[in-house]
């Protein structure tokens, strides 16, 4: 059983920056690719950024350059960097592993 719990979201200021984390239990994790996802309200559901095993990372074109994802396998944890934040940013942000299993969300709030 697969369980991923987000942390680290909250209320922050246009152009400030926060860093999510995603623990993961069971012993898989260094094996697939783990991703950060964001819905906000009224939208779909889209990908913010992905890392795979080996490394290599592809992020969505609004956040290149701002956000950055990376992983801890010793730590079966995923981060997600965010920097120079913006209002549109604003969003539910979920971690997910191999597009299969996913966390419960955390909130982003990008507001003066």
């Amino acid at each position: 059983q697969v369980q991923l719990v987000e942390s680290g979201g909250g209320l922050v200021q246009p152009g400030g920056s926060l860093r999510l984390s995603c623990a993961a239990s069971g012993s898989i994790f260094s094996f697939f690719p783990m991703g950060w996802y964001r819905q906000a309200p009224g939208k779909q559901r889209e990908l913010v950024a992905r890392i795979f095993s080996g490394g290599s990372t592809n992020y969505a074109d609004s956040v290149k350059g701002r956000f950055t994802i990376s992983r801890d396998s010793a730590k079966n944890a995923v981060y997600l960097q965010m920097n120079s934040l913006k209002p549109e940013d604003t969003a539910v942000y979920y971690c997910n592993m191999d597009g299969r299993w996913w966390g419960q969300g955390t909130q982003v709030t990008v507001s003066s």
